[in-house]
């Protein structure tokens, strides 16, 4: 094997490992992409309690895996103490991971987020067994967690998945989907989102209401089945029993089919 090919090798390698500080760096700098509130380096470095148990986690994970467990657990513990952000030091976190506001954040020991993964304050990676092995969830590229959210147990979420705030997600969710919804059901497929330059999808608001859509067919089927009621000369009372004098059932009915 010649030199340059040794050499690709080698640069393959560090960019598969990336050092310590090159992670910061992009921890730092994704912020900047994500967060508009954010104005200066030395604002993020001081003041934003996400980055800051990122910084301790990556700390604590090297030592976990250099078998200083305690060492580890006591970083993280200090880390949780100041931000209020609880992350395992046992969990796997990819490269430009931004929590953003952070408070109440819990990440299991055997979470494994993967690279330019977001997740809002509220949100738990958390198992669903007091088995020891595999028992936390599995993010993969680009995953956009909302706020309050839930994803529990060994499941895995496929690349630029979106859960929507307050969903409890307890199933496998393939690539490219919208959760909503306890438990979470998937709302939105394909390319139907609208990524950001850098493919992340951070709109996880504008979310579909399948309750609403639900409840528009009913009525529109209704409304096709009265209409043959009325073609057969059959008596059909157009006024809900539950509703006013206004109509308010039809009322909404036709808002919701103009949305």
């Amino acid at each position: 094997m010649d030199k340059a090919a040794t050499s690709s090798i080698a640069l393959a390698e560090t960019d598969l490992k990336p050092g310590l500080f090159t992670l910061l760096r992009e921890d730092i700098d994704c912020v900047f992409q994500r967060d508009p509130a954010a104005r200066s380096r030395l604002e993020v470095i001081t003041t934003y309690p996400g980055v800051h148990a990122i910084l301790m986690q990556r700390i604590a994970h090297r030592l976990w895996r250099a078998g200083l467990r305690y060492l580890a657990r006591l970083l993280s513990w200090l880390a949780r103490l100041v931000t209020n952000i609880d992350i395992h030091p046992g969990a796997t976190i990819g490269r430009r991971f931004f929590i953003d506001h952070g408070a109440g954040v819990v990440i299991g020991e055997t979470a494994e987020i993967g690279n330019d993964c977001t997740l809002y304050h509220g949100v738990t990676l958390g198992g669903t067994t007091w088995n020891k092995g595999k028992r936390h969830p599995t993010l993969g590229d680009g995953v956009v967690v909302g706020a309050g959210a839930k994803v529990l147990g060994a499941i895995t979420l496929g690349d630029r998945v979106r859960v929507g705030a307050n969903s409890v997600v307890v199933k496998d969710v393939a690539a490219n989907r919208t959760v909503v919804g306890i438990p979470g059901r998937v709302v939105l497929r394909s390319n139907e989102g609208q990524p950001t330059a850098l493919g992340i999808d951070l709109d996880h608001h504008l979310i579909p209401d399948p309750v609403g859509k639900a409840i528009a067919c009913l009525m529109e089927r209704i409304e096709v089945l009265e209409g043959r009621l009325r073609s057969m000369g059959e008596p059909v009372d157009g006024q809900c029993s539950v509703c006013d004098a206004d109509d308010l059932c039809g009322t909404t009915y036709k808002k919701m089919k103009k949305a």
